[in-house]
């Protein structure tokens, strides 16, 4: 579910990594006092994810969980088997609501007996999405991508995949303790801040240690990668490339730099108001390149060569999807400041060009 790869001078910036190893499979590393890193892996060209667990007293309190997978399960048990501490969980935090955060959540909190933590929007619609698992692909949605400019061939294997959200995430609880945006969190001898951000996903929790100069970023600040930022066919008049360049000066604006960020995917790093300053500028190259691009008339598969350093294959439809969501993301910034216009033509199809 995260963005494409940068290039190398892309990712280039004023960051530290302080840790010259891995976590290896089944054991944690400790990062700051209480605090340790487990990798988990994903059956994704994206191979991993960086979970936290945080000694909460009485036990550990985990921050993401993995994807639902047999492996996933595996690993969980061999951190189990491993640990010299004998705690268990006391409670299980959920940054977002994509599978490879949120799929394990139900499998630990049953497991334990413990609560799940997240913010609202993230776990409503969370449940709203795994509710179409087993259904046929809405007509809206086949609409919303044959807009984009997708052939027959991608719809249908579209049709054929969708549903499958659900299958990668084990039943929620039916009840879910709220995280708010700026609420504190006494987790062990710290306290602990929630921020939110959105773009990513609707109401993203980072958490923020000033005691410990921490920040769990999750998805919104990643070292190497860049968040995918997407429309969806739920909400295709969507701006969430404003929502999410807002997060990244709300980060920038309450996080100081000395922080040590954990971010769910690639290393724990130093930097953090250089990578944002990066991500920023990348955004806005990419914008301008988007612009130049739509002095003729384009669809959304149209623009992807002026968006993204990787070819977007339409055989791999899940790439495809990510690139179309993306793209559709920065013409939708450009459309709601009126920049571009977009024509929907007979056959359904939208060009989108620039005004004037």
């Amino acid at each position: 579910m995260d963005g494409l790869e940068e290039t190398a001078e892309a990712a280039k910036g004023k960051l530290v990594y302080p840790f010259a190893e891995l976590p290896p499979r089944g054991k944690s590393i400790e990062v700051a006092a209480g605090v340790h890193w487990i990798r988990m892996p994903l059956p994704y060209s994206l191979d991993h994810i960086n979970l936290w667990a945080l000694d909460d007293g009485a036990g550990w309190a985990v921050v993401d969980t993995g994807v639902r997978t047999e492996e996933t399960v595996a690993v969980w048990r061999e951190l189990f088997a491993n640990s010299p501490d004998t705690r268990g969980l006391t409670r299980v935090f959920v940054t977002h609501m994509h599978p490879d955060h949120v799929g394990m959540a139900g499998w630990l909190t049953r497991k334990f007996g413990v609560r799940l933590w997240m913010t609202r929007s993230e776990y409503l619609m969370c449940r709203v999405m795994v509710s179409d698992t087993g259904r046929e692909a809405p007509d809206d949605a086949i609409a919303f991508y044959r807009r984009a400019g997708w052939s027959d061939a991608a719809i249908e294997t579209y049709r054929t995949r969708f549903g499958n959200f659900g299958k990668h995430i084990h039943p929620l609880p039916d009840s879910f303790r709220r995280l708010r945006d700026g609420e504190v969190l006494r987790i062990g001898a710290h306290d602990w801040r929630i921020v939110t951000g959105n773009g990513h996903s609707p109401e993203h929790a980072c958490l923020y240690c000033p005691d410990l100069k921490v920040l769990i970023s999750g998805d919104q600040i990643l070292p190497r990668i860049s968040s995918n930022v997407s429309v969806s066919p739920i909400e295709p008049d969507a701006d969430p490339m404003a929502d999410w360049l807002s997060s990244l000066a709300k980060l920038k604006r309450e996080i100081p730099d000395d922080v040590l960020v954990l971010p769910s995917h690639n290393e724990c790093f130093r930097g953090l108001h250089a990578r944002i300053d990066r991500l920023q500028t990348g955004q806005e190259r990419s914008l301008d390149r988007l612009r130049n691009t739509l002095k003729t008339p384009k669809r959304a598969v149209d623009v992807f060569a002026s968006l993204f350093a990787r070819s977007i294959a339409e055989s791999d439809v899940q790439l495809l999807g990510m690139a179309t969501g993306e793209s559709l993301a920065c013409l939708n910034y450009l459309l709601h400041r009126g920049e571009v216009v977009c024509d929907i033509a007979d056959d359904g199809i939208g060009w989108y060009r620039l005004v004037g």
